[in-house]
């Protein structure tokens, strides 16, 4: 090889050497919250979970660990699809507010204009579509899901409902207290079922999902496809076992459970919901501000609006340290866990969803509030 065109060659290797960008510095909250979900999933063929904090339209933290599924060893990615649990309330509850949007119904409507068949007519007349989003109806679970386990592995919403209309009591008089309710998630899916005359999956795909891009997003009808979603597992006698829908009572009753998304996907959700996508500004706020009923007599102030729980005191009904306010909803749903946090006064964005239950789940999610408050909210 002539000297002049190894030379050039050299010229061209260290070119090219000299163009190629330095690793990305990792940031001081990236670190410290790593090294949380890292001890928490240590094994990378093991169940996990994906995580995302945004501040804005920033990425402060965006990591996956584990596997989706163990049989095949399909690695978690950001796009991957878990059941969120009970973050699924906020979806329906939203359904219902743009119905009332529409003028197709009234939050203050009794539900009794929606179901005539209850065995207590009264207890339905002093009941509203408003109790039940906030949780303070007072009705209770009849559901006898230990005694029948079999049927509740497969009952869908109008199953999961049906108990309800035979109580002959309620816990308290409507509006006075707060006591959460899976049940009345799926009358509240019913209704509207009845509304639109169609699946109220149906309805969330085409108000929800379609404007807010989740275009990968997707709702369980009863059983839910083996492929292209997570399984969820829980450890028990030294390892894994599958715990989803057939293993475990109540999993498909999708109106208070059902819907299936990816930490990318709530993302797109919350900023739809920030710019008022689906919903208009007054009922976006309405719906994100504690409700308190005119005859509240609970000691506590009221911290649920409607489906989501709002705390400047109180957090996970623990003392909240931080000095902001929190809107927020968690789930847990046999082998899945979930949370959704905003910080309105930081513009902060926090979801988490997981294939396994977290160890102390409540301290585990204060350990990640307190690392990114410790790093100033990662301004």
């Amino acid at each position: 090889m002539k000297s002049s065109n190894l030379f050039l060659m050299i010229c061209c290797i260290l070119l090219v050497s000299s163009c190629k960008k330095e690793p990305k510095k990792l940031t001081a909250l990236q670190i410290k919250l790593d090294s949380l979900y890292t001890k928490e999933f240590p094994n990378p063929e093991e169940p996990g979970g994906s995580v995302l904090i945004k501040k804005g339209d920033k990425t402060l933290f965006l990591k996956n660990y584990g596997v989706a599924d163990i049989e095949t060893q399909e690695k978690i990615t950001e796009n991957t699809l878990f059941n969120t649990a009970s973050i699924s309330k906020t979806f329906v509850a939203n359904a219902i507010l743009i119905l009332q949007q529409q003028g197709k119904l009234s939050i203050d409507d009794a539900i009794a204009k929606y179901f005539n068949d209850f065995k207590h007519p009264e207890i339905a007349n002093k009941i509203t579509i408003k109790h039940w989003l906030s949780h303070t109806s007072g009705i209770p679970d009849a559901r006898k899901v230990v005694e029948n386990r079999e049927f509740y592995l497969t009952a869908k919403d109008t199953q999961n409902f049906e108990p309800l209309k035979h109580v002959d009591s309620l816990y308290f008089e409507p509006g006075q207290y707060f006591t959460y309710s899976n049940p009345s998630y799926n009358g509240l899916a019913l209704i509207i079922d009845q509304i639109t005359g169609a699946p109220w999956q149906e309805f969330i795909y085409n108000n929800i999902y379609e404007p807010s891009g989740m275009i990968h997003s997707t709702i369980a009808d009863g059983a839910h496809p083996t492929q292209g979603v997570s399984h969820g597992y829980i450890y028990k006698d030294g390892k894994y076992h599958q715990q989803d829908y057939g293993e475990e009572p109540t999993f498909a009753a999708s109106g208070n459970s059902g819907i299936w998304s990816s930490v990318l996907e709530l993302a797109k959700y919350e900023e739809a919901i920030q710019n008022h996508v689906f919903l208009n500004e007054k009922l976006t706020k309405e719906s994100r501000t504690p409700w308190k009923p005119a005859n509240w007599k609970s000691k506590y102030t009221p911290f649920v609006g409607y489906s989501w729980f709002i705390a400047k005191e109180r957090f996970f009904a623990e003392p909240n340290p931080y000095g902001v306010s929190f809107v927020y909803h968690t789930g847990s749903n046999a082998g899945f866990n979930s949370f959704h946090i905003r910080i309105p006064e930081k513009d902060l964005l926090i979801i988490g969803l997981f294939n396994q239950p977290l160890k102390e789940y409540k301290q585990f999610v204060f350990k990640t509030m307190d690392i990114i408050h410790d790093e100033n909210w990662g301004e």
